[in-house]
């Protein structure tokens, strides 16, 4: 019986390659010289320290476009507040991986309102959608990318 997963999944090794090339443009950078502006990253969270609020703005704009080039939807990060303390801005912002049980239970339903010969099953931190025909699950597959959740999903192990 044909199946496939929705899953939700960054890739940390591109993520950190992201992160690498943003640090390495903000130390190139004249408006950054002297300002020890910095991007770490700590299991599932990336921590932008630098002088000012502005100077953060600006190093999330050249994360972003680091992460697009490297094909990291942006759509993964939730982005904290930015605290000023003693000369100091920091910016905690975290990377969602996995679905959620929220959206698991939107997919889910998603799938039942469309009324199409196949099952879905929330499985850990992805859903598990199978069916007695190819057809129905790539119609499935649009239908969750056309619904637009809030986290970006990706489609794998998929079985013939």
């Amino acid at each position: 019986m044909p199946s496939f997963d929705v899953v939700s999944e960054v890739d940390k090794h591109e993520l950190s390659n992201a992160v690498d090339q943003s640090n390495r443009e903000i130390s190139a950078r004249f408006d950054f010289k002297g300002a020890n502006a910095r991007i770490d990253i700590k299991e599932k969270e990336l921590i932008l320290t630098t002088e000012s609020e502005f100077q953060i703005k600006q190093m999330i704009d050249i994360l972003h476009n680091k992460m697009v080039k490297r094909r990291i939807d942006i759509g993964c990060l939730l982005e904290g507040e930015i605290k000023e303390t003693n000369g100091k801005a920091i910016l905690n912002i975290s990377v969602q991986q996995g679905i959620d049980a929220d959206n698991g239970r939107k997919i889910i339903k998603l799938i039942k309102q469309a009324k199409m010969k196949i099952q879905s099953a929330m499985q850990d931190e992805q859903v598990r959608i199978t069916g007695k025909k190819r057809d129905d699950l790539q119609a499935a597959m649009k239908l969750i990318k056309d619904e637009g959740l809030n986290v970006p999903v990706q489609f794998t192990n998929f079985r013939d």
